[in-house]
């Protein structure tokens, strides 16, 4: 139960004056990306301002400067009303100060509503944009209209948020002002001294100097009142993935034994060497299962650093120690891939291999989970399917995510409960920066894996306007010929009104036209068998051409392919673009990779392709791409702020993440149930920044 000093956080914005469904619906959309889900006051103080109006210039009307936002001191004289009937003249009020004349101009008035606001012979303060006029100041629709009375509740600086269809800036104004009336003080969760010594005010305050600002510098990313709130944030973050982390690392692990002979065996009958950076994570990963608590560990690697090998060596370990493990990839096309990469090597030292994926029949299905069960069954790659209740393991001691920004911290929790101290293997391809580590994988350990395995051969990458299809499609026949393989990415299936991209199955009847036979069609619209079917054509039939959508952005490996064709490159992102890439230079050939783009180019679109041209280390990119997005999610689709995140902005905020982890951990070092004065305070933390699944863990725990 969320405790009832929060209830003025928490209460709907239905009871705010005039919110009513029509208007709440739209704050729904706004602040909780959802029409069905209810806003609450606390959704709406944590949208933050965007940029602000400056209304403290106070000016007389002769020296005002034209074009800018001025407040006017006047006295109404006369109003001119329209002529009957005639609703595209104006409605104007003439008024005046001591210096000059100005015009007050309305279109599509109410005629009674301006007599009331503006009274001839009165004082009012006026607040807009002043142009000048034949010569003469006007104003056209002034912001703010105020009697000398209420000058002083007229902000003077207007913070400026975003918006959505059907909600106005003045609503929104209006409904922040009046959540803050009555905002409760709550107790400090955070360090006293770290609060002196970075000047921080308490939570409330900061939230309403953050929507009431006293200067410009309020509103600047970097200022205390926005570092405290962003701070709070990360700490939330970072609290619950210490939770999470404590959780499985109290559910005590087991020490596990073996010899290495499995291990040994692998690596005799590898064609090739480790890398130094995967005989680094093989270590880790064995360090940590030797202890008597639960491993969780990121292995990071850059597209085609050998992430599928470290898994194997370490499923190898746990296999020899008398456990079972699993691998679960994101989909059935990718489960498949790996363990037909895996299968020969497995069997060829002994290790009993099978997949299991939601496409297969009821009795294959049934097969595998009686053998599974017996424990016939050592290694077992599969996709969600694995995660069923139906699924049981004799005794499953490692279990591997690929791919792990496609899962959340739940099914991480899941998958490692179907054993008896199970150990958790998470894998991601996509090189993330650091602050988007700790934001996802706070509660993990990470090993990278910064090399590409040897022989690999730099992959040439250019950029090609769209006009020059034709000498493409030529040049792309010359090697066809000699026996290579392509891929032809498009961005979307089918036509589409709102983008004139070329879908993909237009381009493979295009290709088809030139090419034949040699031309296939992988889409996320096709069936499990129709997609396998093409893939195999095309990696140990004659197909020599794949035209795809992004369904080949992970783990698709055909050594053979050595040409990557992206249509409409500039309409990816950078870590999308990289994946992509990482598809060709698999083998010892020479690979290259054309960014095909319709111009004329954005600024944003032009430094993604030339980030892509200059460099193929995926960390640097990962870097850029987050730069470039304006923080956007390198890790999903979301385009902008740190995913999941509203307050914290990666750079402005970049050392945040660090301290809150270092808190984090040390809070639930010392303070593991949450308990006493300052352990309250940071459950109400997690309750505002809606990280309460963590405080489910403690009551579970």
């Amino acid at each position: 139960m969320r405790p009832s000093h929060l209830n003025s956080y928490f209460a709907s914005l239905m009871s705010l004056k005039g919110v009513g469904p029509k208007i709440a619906q739209a704050f729904a959309k706004l602040l909780r990306g959802d029409v069905l889900l209810e806003a609450r006051r606390i959704d709406l103080l944590l949208h933050m301002p965007v940029g602000v109006i400056d209304r403290s210039l106070q000016s007389d009307l002769a020296t005002a400067p034209e074009g800018a936002i001025v407040t006017v001191k006047v006295t109404i004289d006369k109003h001119l009303p329209p002529p009957r009937n005639n609703r595209r003249v104006p409605y104007r009020i003439l008024a005046h100060d001591e210096t000059d004349d100005l015009t007050l101009t309305y279109f599509h008035a109410k005629g009674g509503y301006l007599e009331k606001q503006l009274p001839v012979g009165e004082m009012r303060y006026i607040s807009g944009r002043l142009e000048r006029f034949n010569g003469g100041p006007q104003i056209t629709h002034p912001d703010h209209v105020v009697s000398e009375a209420d000058f002083a509740t007229m902000p003077l600086l207007e913070p400026v948020y975003p918006l959505t269809a059907g909600l106005s800036g003045k609503v929104l104004h209006k409904a922040v002002q009046a959540s803050l009336d009555d905002l409760e003080s709550l107790p400090e969760w955070q360090d006293q001294a770290l609060m002196d010594r970075e000047k921080w005010m308490p939570f409330d305050e900061a939230l309403r100097r953050v929507h009431l600002p006293h200067d410009l510098a309020d509103l600047e990313e970097t200022s205390p009142v926005r570092k405290r709130l962003a701070y709070d944030e990360c700490l939330a973050n970072q609290l619950a993935l210490a939770l999470v982390r404590s959780k499985v690392k109290k559910s005590a692990g087991i020490a596990r034994c073996w010899e290495g002979k499995l291990k040994a065996k692998l690596l005799a009958a590898l064609p090739f060497t480790l890398t130094g950076s995967q005989t680094e994570a093989i270590a880790d990963i064995e360090a940590d299962l030797a202890l008597p608590e639960r491993m969780l560990r990121l292995v990071q690697g850059d597209v085609g650093s050998g992430k599928t090998m470290v898994a194997l060596m370490a499923a190898a370990d746990v296999i020899e120690s008398g456990s079972q493990a699993a691998m679960m990839a994101p989909t059935d096309l990718l489960a498949r891939q790996h363990y037909q990469s895996v299968k020969s090597l497995c069997e060829a030292v002994g290790i009993r291999v099978a997949v299991l994926t939601g496409k297969d029949t009821a009795a294959t299905r049934r097969d595998t989970l009686s053998a599974l069960e017996k424990g016939d069954i050592d290694f077992l790659l599969g996709t969600h399917a694995l995660f069923q209740q139906t699924v049981v393991f004799a005794d499953l001691g490692l279990a591997i995510v690929d791919e792990q920004h496609r899962f959340g911290v739940h099914q991480r929790l899941t998958l490692s409960a179907k054993g008896e101290a199970t150990d958790l293997l998470v894998m991601t391809a996509t090189p993330i920066p650091r602050t988007l580590v700790l934001t996802h994988y706070g509660d993990m350990d990470v090993s990278l894996l910064t090399e590409k395995p040897a022989g690999r051969k730099p992959i040439d990458t250019r950029t090609m306007n769209l006009e020059r299809l034709p000498e493409l499609v030529q040049r792309l026949a010359q090697a066809i010929d000699q026996g290579v393989k392509c891929y032809w990415v498009c961005p979307l299936v089918e036509e589409s009104e709102l983008l004139d991209a070329t879908a993909a199955e237009d381009r493979y009847a295009t290709l088809k036209q030139v090419f034949g036979n040699k031309v296939e069609l992988v889409h996320g619209r096709m069936t499990s068998d129709e997609k396998r079917s093409a893939m195999e054509h095309f990696k140990d039939g004659d197909a020599q051409i794949l035209v795809a959508t992004t369904v080949i952005e992970v783990g698709v490996d055909v050594p053979e392919a050595t040409i990557m064709v992206i249509e409409h490159a500039e309409r990816f992102g950078l870590a999308q673009l990289h994946q992509l890439r990482g598809r060709v230079g698999r083998g010892d050939k020479a690979s290259s990779c054309i960014l095909l783009f319709k111009g004329p180019l954005g600024q944003v679109a032009r430094e993604r392709l030339n980030m892509m041209r200059e460099t193929e280390d995926g960390f640097r990119i990962a870097e850029a791409d987050l730069r470039l997005r304006g923080e956007g999610d390198v890790l999903g689709t979301k385009q902008s702020g740190l995913p999941g995140f509203r307050l914290t902005d990666p750079e402005a905020h970049k050392g945040l993440m660090e301290m809150a982890r270092t808190e984090g951990r040390l809070i639930i070092e010392t303070n593991p149930d949450l308990e006493g004065i300052r352990g309250a305070a940071l459950r109400d933390l997690l309750y505002l920044f809606s990280r309460d699944e963590a405080i489910r863990l403690l009551k579970a725990g």
